[in-house]
């Protein structure tokens, strides 16, 4: 399906909406799809592989030469040479990706992956010179690089395919950690122990045999077992959607520019490029400048290691609790956050004037990046069209790599230039150096970049950002403006039963109308035809529905009565007193009954499109008083009225508890003070909110 000229997802799973799924049994819930899963164990077998190969062929290149210089030129050639091909071979890279089979394409280039990375321990021992042998090592990572360029793009198209589109942040979470937390370890693991223990058993072994040998087989090995699984066990990760068919008629040149353009002219996809791009080049600037930082400590070699260590820490911090503190805030403007978050801690090295300053800001540094890849991919994941998504994922992968090598290369030579100057103040003493102002630099440019970012992305528009954050901390995100010309102000009142609801929404309409005021008085649930035929469906019989379908009913009148009613009043510039809204859900069917609170005001959020209240007025009585009440009328109990003491407590604090988490909003009052004073009291405070719209 197309919206305004753009491709949406619609190639997707259906979708069992949101769960109340965390931690463990978030991970079980998608592991449960067996392609999903075997794609997982296939991309860990696979990242192993990158890991344990990356650290193999730059120890084997080096190990050919018994010159110190000669082996670090070698090692930093055949680890360099792994970022190059994405500037030759990167921008077609996403074209195939789209344009063929993404099962045939990934099998293909895993095997030949397979016999080129398993080729590089073959020339010495088929007799091969140390030039020769590193010259191919070169050769053959630089082309086993450049076919990755495809094979990547084309696994990330894929994904999305795979799963419902409510588990792909959960989904990335256990791809990000397991690809970047436990396989590089394993590998440096493995390989450490294998080289440690051939040194202290002092067994001679013949040269193929050899640790490193062993670890660029695996390698080798591991392109292989992928291949075999995707081929045999993930036939679901194949095929093409006619959207698909119909790009793939298109020429390669028309496929390339029109990926482009797409970019181009989308400004989430823009937004979310642009901030990828400058959050690597951040972390590229403190990966150049980054040793000779730590000297500037005057800590040396070990917190340089150190450094490093943290960052990654933060960034495992970032993507696995990342999305359990931020809760239910948008990912694009999350996204946006992550890259403030993380060049503004880059400045913050750069002030740093101890190692433990330096820590905390490396830490979160990589916490930043951590939850900008996460939530950057999860976006586009779940909002690129199926037919779009490999060239998308194409273009970041040849940025990202791109600026990466750039920003490394540039900084080194800026820090390598530059001067340091002591700075004394009094007991304190620090060094001012290109390094610092490097760091600082970039930090305000990855800051420019991230709010450049957010403009571009933001889908919540006029809800202040850090009142959303803050709200989201609490489980209770702000919600966007209303898409219509509100001129009206929009007055609740909520409390338990009994609290006098009905008598305060009458006198105060009473009041207003004699001012001369547009005022309309309704009620939840019962305010139209439809809802009076629910009310009678959850109040008037003696079993009643079940607690989710009675959230779904009142979710169902709420939504008729906000368009019918609410809303069009307050579009002409009324008064709406209404008698209960969305707070009642959350209390009743979400304390009360016990449902999950997060869910229930989703449900009620997507109901009434958004719409929020001016003012709360929340009479707050003992339940006991309250159902004495409601006794003392001899009209009887309906069903909710009939509810257990325990029940109506419950009810009592949720409506506490919204109240304490919104204060500006909300006006609590006695319910059992005299009726003329509580009628006073709402009338002087909603005056200050009239007062504003008549100017």
């Amino acid at each position: 399906m197309t919206t305004g000229g753009r491709a949406i997802n619609t190639d997707t799973p259906p979708d069992p909406g949101p769960a109340d799924l965390t931690g463990v049994a978030a991970l079980r819930s998608v592991l449960r799809r067996r392609g999903f899963r075997r794609l997982w164990l296939v991309l860990a077998a696979a990242s192993f592989g990158d890991w344990i190969g990356l650290l193999a062929t730059a120890l084997f290149a080096s190990a050919q030469f018994e010159n110190t210089a000669a082996q670090g030129a070698a090692f930093g050639l055949t680890v360099a040479v792994r970022l190059l091909p994405a500037l030759v071979l990167g921008p077609i890279a996403g074209v195939l990706a789209d344009r063929f089979d993404r099962r045939y394409t990934m099998v293909i280039v895993d095997l030949l992956r397979f016999f080129i990375y398993g080729s590089i321990p073959l020339v010495p021992l088929l007799g091969g010179s140390p030039t020769l042998t590193v010259t191919w090592a070169t050769v053959a990572t630089l082309i086993g690089e450049a076919i990755t360029l495809i094979w990547i793009p084309a696994k990330e198209a894929a994904v999305p395919n795979l799963i419902p589109k409510s588990q792909i942040e959960i989904s990335n979470q256990l791809t990000l950690i397991t690809t970047y937390g436990i396989t590089p370890i394993l590998a440096a693991l493995l390989l450490s122990g294998m080289t440690a223990g051939l040194q202290q058993s002092g067994v001679s072994l013949p040269d193929w045999a050899q640790p490193v040998q062993i670890a660029l087989y695996i390698n080798a090995l591991s392109r292989l077992a992928t291949a075999i699984v995707v081929f045999f066990g993930i036939r679901e990760i194949g095929g093409k959607s006619e959207e698909r068919r119909k790009a793939a008629e298109q020429s390669m040149t028309t496929q390339f520019v029109e990926g482009w353009k797409f970019i181009g002219q989308t400004p989430m996809v823009r937004g979310l490029v642009l901030g990828i791009f400058g959050a690597f080049t951040a972390g590229g600037v403190v990966i150049g400048a980054a040793r000779t930082f730590a000297y500037s400590l005057g800590a040396g070699e070990a917190a340089f290691s150190l450094l490093f260590g943290v960052i990654f820490m933060g960034l495992a911090f970032g993507i696995g609790l990342g999305p359990m503190i931020v809760k239910d805030l948008s990912r694009r403007r999350w996204f946006g956050m992550s890259i403030v978050l993380a060049s503004g801690s880059v400045m913050f090295l750069g002030l740093s004037i101890h190692l433990s300053m330096a820590l905390v800001g490396a830490l979160m540094v990589g916490a930043g990046a951590g939850m900008a890849f996460l939530s950057g991919t999860t976006l586009l994941y779940g909002e690129i069209a199926d037919e779009l998504r490999g060239r998308v994922f194409a273009v970041v992968q040849i940025g990202v790599r791109t600026v990466l090598l750039l920003a490394i290369t540039l900084a080194g030579v800026l820090v390598g230039l530059g001067s340091s100057r002591r700075v004394e103040l009094g007991p304190i003493a620090f060094d001012v150096s290109a390094t610092r102002v490097l760091l600082l630099v970039a930090g305000a440019i990855g800051i420019w970049v991230g709010i450049g970012s957010f403009r571009q992305m933001d889908d919540k528009r006029g809800v202040p950002v850090f009142a959303d954050l803050i709200g989201s901390l609490r489980g209770r995100p702000l919600s966007p403006p209303e898409e219509f010309a509100r001129a009206g102000i929009f007055v609740v009142f909520e409390g338990g039963e009994g609290a006098g609801k009905s008598t305060q929404v009458n006198r105060l309409a009473d009041a207003l109308k004699a001012e001369g005021r547009d005022v309309v008085v309704t009620r939840e649930p019962g305010a139209t035809d439809i809802g009076a035929r629910i009310r009678g469906l959850v109040l008037d019989t003696p079993e009643g529905p079940s607690p989710r379908a009675e959230a779904l009913l009142y979710a169902a009148d709420r939504a008729h009565h906000v368009a019918t009613v609410v809303r069009p009043a307050l579009a002409r510039g009324a008064v709406v007193i209404s008698d209960r809204y969305v707070d009642s859900s959350l209390a009743y069917q979400g304390a009360g009954r016990t449902l999950p609170v997060q869910e229930i005001s989703w449900l009620s959020a997507w109901a009434t499109g958004g719409l929020r209240p001016d003012l709360v007025v929340l009479l707050d009585v003992d339940p006991n008083v309250g159902l004495t009440r409601v006794d003392a009328r001899g009209a009887g109990a309906d069903r909710l009225e009939s509810e257990s003491r325990a029940f109506h407590e419950r009810v009592r604090y949720a409506f506490l508890d919204l109240a304490a988490n919104d204060p500006k909003r909300y006006l609590v009052l006695d319910a059992s003070r005299p009726v003329d004073e509580i009628a006073e009291t709402v009338a002087e405070r909603l005056s200050t909110l009239l007062a504003p719209a008549a100017a």
